[in-house]
């Protein structure tokens, strides 16, 4: 018989790092083949920004891993820490993405102009 002793809400917080690194795994191979594009048309410094966004994200995953192995001990800010940086990145993201499709408009417009 199997017996009840975790709330499945503990259960699940304790399996959650495991998927969330299975699940990252996938997103590195797409990564991987975004940037082995050849296309020098392709802007990817946004994708870079996300992918050191990731990166983080792993390390912050990993150490979870690792606190809940009872490998490490680290304060409860550190997670805060890596959230903070992955939002900051975020918002750099959409902030460069947003500055390249102006320019990309503007640049249409003026050659509408100038035709």
């Amino acid at each position: 018989m199997i017996s009840n002793n975790l709330p499945f809400g503990e259960c699940l917080g304790l399996v959650a790092p495991y998927y969330n690194l299975t699940l990252v795994l996938v997103v590195l191979v797409l990564f991987l083949k975004l940037f082995s594009i050849h296309n020098k048309k392709v802007f990817l410094l946004p994708w870079k920004l996300l992918f050191f966004a990731v990166a983080v994200y792993i390390v912050e995953e990993l150490l979870t891993v690792f606190i809940f192995a009872g490998i490490i001990v680290v304060p409860r800010i550190i997670n805060a820490v890596f959230e903070f940086i992955i939002i900051t990145i975020f918002i750099y993201f959409l902030l460069i993405q947003r500055e390249y499709l102006e320019k990309n408009n503007r640049d249409k417009i003026n050659k509408r102009k100038n035709a």
